[in-house]
């Protein structure tokens, strides 16, 4: 991956729709050559999809809350991970080192619907142990910073 490569994907990253016009434009290459390129990452896995960002407030689903999580000591980790996709509330999953075994972003409306998240969590996906945040606000860090490294 060159510099030219980077600049791709952090332009990209800013808008993921832009053509390859634009996006030749301002790397100074034929649109041809871009679209070669961008094609060339997708294939290596680099750049893995495209997607819109949604502002969740839009949907009453203003409330954001983190949580780590800790499975009962029976719980299939794997099953656990396929029974979040039940769960619309949960918009992000990571699984981790340390105390805990995964960490959860969610979007709820209220409290209330939190706390019913909450006791679907323990009662049919097994989790023992709940220790959560309410995210105040977000602070934007782009991953093109990464491409710099």
């Amino acid at each position: 991956m060159d510099r030219i490569d980077r600049q791709l994907l952090a332009l990209l990253l800013q808008d993921g729709r832009a053509t390859y016009q634009e996006l030749g434009r301002q790397v100074r290459l034929s649109a041809n050559t871009v679209a070669d390129r961008v094609r060339r990452l997708q294939a290596d896995g680099v750049i893995r999809g495209y997607r819109a960002e949604l502002n969740l407030e839009a949907f009453g689903r203003g409330m954001q809350m983190i949580s780590d999580i800790r499975l009962g000591e029976r719980v299939d980790r794997r099953g656990f991970e396929q029974q979040l996709a039940d769960v619309p509330q949960v918009i992000g999953a990571m699984r981790l080192t340390g105390d805990y075994d995964f960490q959860l972003r969610m979007a709820v409306t209220d409290a209330r619907e939190f706390e019913a998240v909450i006791d679907r969590l323990k009662a049919d996906l097994g989790v023992r142990e709940l220790r959560s945040r309410l995210v105040l606000h977000e602070v934007s860090l782009s991953p093109d910073r990464a491409l710099e490294a």
